[in-house]
């Protein structure tokens, strides 16, 4: 592809991911932009302001331009100021946030009119730091529907087509896959993160992982067996978050009154979607319900093989091969605001049979969040480095809020086994 064609499609991507953003936020009230609506989370305006401020430090500065407005850095530093802390900052108002990344953006389309995508470049090979950067943003716009989940009052009212249904497919319980080496990771995704790379072998032994993520039905089986009471389906963490928590079911779950659940989603109340796949579950609550289930959380080896390794012996982009990401394929780019019922994307399948692997729900695995053999930092250490070790758990293949321009069967997300406002959801394995 041409220096030129690479460049039409970094300026599409880069307008794509800031008109989503912007879409987001357009139908809030100041006050809700400038609020802090739950210390997990930052208020709107900051995340708005970071973007921009990102953008500034690797799109502009980073190729040699002059910084857009001053003194920002530290405030939208998301390593400094924790989110809980993030309100007390001298943050820019809605209206002065989003002029900053209009000019931000302004200056970066036409530094890039006049910059050569050199291939000696670090930040520039493959284009590399705007893959970065759109990746970014539209992470942020996924933190911000989490935050917006979490309002009160009246809530977030998106308008949204709803995902496709299905009626009267049987799926089986599990799928076999093949035990043997694979390739796990990636060498030649250009927008692949640090922690994605380099590409390398792992050896699995054969077993069975589930057709679909496991969905609102069963896991209210759980929750009525009085499994977040049973001690023995837990780690000794996981009991003690449950109690200090007070947890007896998913977030956003509330009692009916009547022996069932009914659901908070964006403000909206409704009975719980029981063939939807559960979301809104922590680590801690994934690996108790495997345990009640007999089975277990796949490790990350297995989930990536499971989702990516063809029959043929070689991997593939997505589940279902290297062909683009399509509405028929999986949930994804917050077009319905909801998971899909299971078994909605029989065009998504792996080649094992697994389907749902990409879109719908982050799925939590049994691995912690480790570095590959041979991993470097790049481009600096706080995208992924400073994260290794095992206080987090590595989730998997993307969630409906996720941008399709932003996942892939080799993608890596983590969390604090805690975290449960993310849309984390689950499916189990077992050995053959």
């Amino acid at each position: 592809m041409s220096d030129a064609a690479v460049k039409d499609v970094i300026e599409r991507e880069l307008t794509a991911a800031r008109r989503r953003s912007l879409a987001l936020l357009e139908p809030l009230r100041e006050d809700d932009l400038r609020r802090q609506h739950s210390p997990l989370m930052s208020p709107l305006v900051w995340d708005l302001a970071h973007i921009g401020n990102y953008e500034d430090q690797w799109l502009l500065r980073a190729l040699g331009a002059a910084a857009t407005r001053d003194g920002l850095d530290d405030v939208y530093d998301a390593f400094r100021h924790p989110r809980r802390d993030r309100p007390s900052l001298p943050l820019l108002a809605p209206a002065e946030a989003t002029a900053y990344v209009a000019m931000v953006r302004d200056r970066v389309l036409d530094v890039l009119t006049r910059t050569e995508l050199d291939e000696s470049h670090p930040l520039l090979s493959r284009a590399f730091v705007y893959g970065m950067v759109v990746q970014h943003e539209h992470q942020h716009d996924e933190t911000m529907l989490a935050t917006l989940q979490l309002m009160e009052g009246d809530g977030y009212r998106p308008v949204a087509p709803p995902p496709p249904s299905v009626a009267g497919r049987v799926l089986p319980a599990d799928v076999l896959v093949d035990g043997g080496p694979f390739v796990m990771g990636t060498d030649v995704e250009p927008w692949a993160y640090d922690n994605e790379r380099p590409a390398h072998e792992v050896d699995v032994a054969p077993f069975r992982i589930d057709t679909v993520p496991v969905t609102n039905r069963a896991f209210a089986a759980f929750v009525a067996d009085g499994g977040y009471r049973e001690p023995r389906w837990w780690t000794a963490e996981g009991r003690a978050w449950v109690a200090e928590a007070g947890l007896v079911a998913p977030a956003f779950w509330e009692d009916d009154g009547a022996g069932g659940h009914v659901r908070n989603r964006f403000g909206w109340r409704e009975e719980v979607p029981a063939d939807e796949p559960v979301q809104h579950v922590c680590w801690y609550e994934a690996d108790a319900y495997a345990r009640w289930a007999g089975r277990r959380l796949p490790t990350e080896a297995e989930w990536e093989k499971a989702a990516t390794w063809a029959r043929a012996g070689r991997p593939t982009r997505y589940p279902w091969g290297d062909e683009p990401v399509t509405p028929a394929r999986a949930n994804l780019d917050g077009v319905a605001y909801r998971p899909a019922v299971v078994g909605a994307y029989p065009d998504g399948a792996s080649a094992w049979g697994a389907e749902q692997m990409i879109g719908d729900v982050w799925e939590w695995t049994a691995s912690d969040f480790e570095p590959y053999p041979g991993t470097r930092a790049h481009p600096y250490r706080e995208y992924s480095e400073v994260f290794y070790g095992p206080g987090y758990k590595v989730l998997r293949g993307g969630s409906w809020a996720t941008a399709s321009v932003a996942i892939r069967g080799t993608f890596r997300n983590w969390d604090l086994p805690i975290r449960r406002q993310i849309f984390s959801g689950f499916r189990c394995a077992v050995d053959a």
